[in-house]
């Protein structure tokens, strides 16, 4: 009775120990969010300004014209574009994975047994025809052809290949999002340019007015109706504008070679044409539904695919637990003789096999290698809300930055228009000698500082409209 209960009992226990040898363990997971507001304000309008190819979006000819060569020849784009390379070459190589090795296989040697063996008796009286005996030492030919594969029986390979997919598709959207970068940095610097330029006029006009004004100080001094004071006032003012330039074209400068460096070369003029720029007028937003993001913004879908891709991490790590098939087989030629080599079919070899291999003891590696594929799905999982809550924000500021600045641009201007005129009562006044010369200085003063705070401020109106462009997920088209 004993000995009929014995194969149940170890048939039993193999089982027990193949199945704790396949239990996974327990993980502590987490979904994302998807969840977006219905909308920025109140409004429901669907259009999307972030639809529009760059090419619409801006019409400057030399913007365009800018924006076109650091396309071709930005170095940042151009390692973006080998990172998808590299990213097409994993999912070959995942591909290949799952599919048969065959490879051919040929060798020769020669093999020498002692006598008094078992082996060596046997060939020792045996004949390989009558009246010829074995070969002493025995020389050995091969040639055929052998195969492997793994059965992918739990989808490991596939589910490899499948984030590797997902990996290469994160990597196109990683480029988009350097291309929508890239452009929004270039226009943004190009703005800038334009606006120092204006500044660096407003410096050299003032210059002459204020030239002008020192001459007729000097002139008033002779005539006795003013102290030394006021020309060294006057003539200190003087050197405080001049001085103004020379900051201004340092900026200039370093704007131009960063916008050099933005499209690939070396130092060179920028063409623009900076009388326009305070023609400008930003062009109007719209900016849709926030679930559009998630459609739009290349970051958000590069997120999107990594944790696509750490997703199946978690399924190719589990599956290590599990049983693995493999499948072997060759076909091919033996014979001592290089003239046995090829007769058909005493000299033809074959083999078939399988087997079958599941982890048992010590599993610590796999079991590392599961936990850590799961943080980093956790991780992307995180990495995704918080760039879609990032774009959310982006928007947010830029709509409300977009509307204050068209306040402050409206004030300003006015502000301007006010000192502009107060230099023309001021300077007529102190002619006059109804106003001190502090007045006119000050006066002068404030204007200037107040043109530049309106180029400024159209500055960051042109640049507030870039970007928002990007921050919807426009530039990259």
């Amino acid at each position: 009775m004993y000995k009929i209960r014995l194969p149940i009992y170890l048939v039993v226990a193999c089982l027990s120990v193949a199945f704790t040898a396949c239990k996974t363990p327990a993980l502590v997971t987490r979904t994302e969010s998807r969840t977006v507001p219905v909308s920025y304000h109140t409004s429901q309008d669907s259009t999307n300004t972030a639809r529009l190819r760059w090419r619409e979006f801006f019409t400057d000819p030399n913007l365009v014209s800018l924006i076109d060569t650091a396309l071709a020849n930005n170095q940042e784009l151009n390692i973006t574009l080998q990172e998808i390379q590299i990213t097409q070459n994993e999912i070959r190589a995942r591909q290949g994975e799952y599919l048969p090795f065959v490879g051919l296989r040929g060798g020769a040697g020669v093999d020498k047994v002692g006598r008094y063996t078992l082996l060596g008796a046997t060939e020792a009286t045996t004949e390989i025809k009558p009246g010829k005996e074995i070969p002493d030492p025995l020389p050995n030919f091969m040639v055929g052809a052998v195969a492997t594969w793994e059965v992918d029986i739990w989808h490991k390979l596939r589910n490899a290949k499948k984030a590797a997919v997902n990996r290469y598709l994160a990597s196109v959207e990683g480029r988009n999002f350097t291309i929508t970068n890239l452009i929004s940095e270039i226009a943004t610097s190009y703005y800038e340019l334009m606006a120092l330029d204006n500044q660096l006029a407003i410096v050299r006009q003032n210059m002459e007015i204020q030239n002008n004004a020192l001459k007729t100080v000097r002139l008033q001094k002779e005539a006795t109706r003013v102290t030394e004071l006021a020309v060294r006032r006057f003539e200190a003012q003087v050197l405080n504008t001049q001085n103004l330039q020379y900051g201004l074209q340092q900026r200039i400068v370093e704007t131009e070679n960063r916008i050099n460096f933005l499209v690939g070369r070396y130092p060179q003029p920028v063409v623009r044409n900076s009388a326009t720029f305070n023609d400008l007028v930003p062009d109007s937003i719209r900016v849709g539904i926030p679930s559009q993001l998630l459609e739009n913004r290349p970051d958000v879908r590069r997120a999107e695919q990594e944790l696509a891709a750490s997703k199946l991490d978690v399924q190719v790590a589990k599956a290590r637990f599990y049983p693995s098939l493999g499948i072997s087989a060759g076909i091919g030629y033996q014979a001592f003789n290089p003239a046995y080599l090829l007769k058909t079919p005493e000299s033809i070899i074959m083999s078939l096999a399988g087997d079958l291999a599941a982890p048992l003891i010590n599993k610590n590696a796999i079991v590392a290698t599961y936990n850590s594929a799961n943080a980093r799905q956790i991780q992307a999982v995180y990495n995704y809300e918080r760039t879609v809550l990032n774009a959310y924000i982006e928007v947010a500021n830029q709509l409300s930055n977009i509307s204050n600045l068209a306040k402050s641009y409206g004030v300003k201007s006015k502000e301007v228009q006010a000192l502009t005129q107060s230099i023309d009562i001021s300077t007529t006044l102190f002619n006059s000698a109804r106003a001190d010369y502090m007045e006119v200085l000050l006066t002068q003063r404030d204007a200037v500082q107040a043109r530049f705070e309106l180029v400024e401020t159209k500055m960051q109106q042109m640049n507030a409209m870039v970007t928002i462009y990007r921050a919807l997920g426009g530039g990259w088209k």
